[in-house]
């Protein structure tokens, strides 16, 4: 296979079993260099056509304190108190300017992903 754009999802596919050819390849060898090129094109293909979302604001509060083996509880004091804290991982409160730079300073939660609009909590119906 001689390098060229990856243009199509065929060109993709040569390309990724290339890759798994060469892994392992020695850095500073023409393999290794391949590989380096290789990656570079596959990486740059898969941002334009397999895009990843950031992921909702209070799904990723929810994921970095499993991370760290903490509950809801580790919240308190950092974004409010314990009514506060409901509020916004029940989705009836938004994040303020200020618990977002807390978060980011105690549990290094990007700033872009918590300023994305969370998702609404489903309503119920009444019956």
């Amino acid at each position: 296979m001689h390098l060229k754009p990856i243009k199509t999802r065929a060109d993709y596919e040569a390309a990724l079993r290339e890759i798994e050819r060469l892994w392992g390849a020695d850095e500073g060898t023409a393999e290794g260099d391949r590989l380096d090129v290789l990656a570079t094109l596959v990486e740059a293909y898969e941002e334009l056509h397999f895009p990843i979302d950031m992921p909702d604001p209070i799904e990723a509060i929810k994921f970095r304190l499993e991370q760290q083996g903490e509950d809801k509880k580790a919240l308190i004091g950092i974004i409010g108190n314990r009514t506060r804290v409901y509020e916004i991982l029940h989705r009836d409160r938004p994040l303020s300017l200020t618990m977002i730079r807390q978060l980011n300073k105690h549990f290094r939660i990007p700033a872009e992903v918590l300023i994305r609009p969370m998702r609404t909590r489903k309503k119920k119906k009444a019956a």
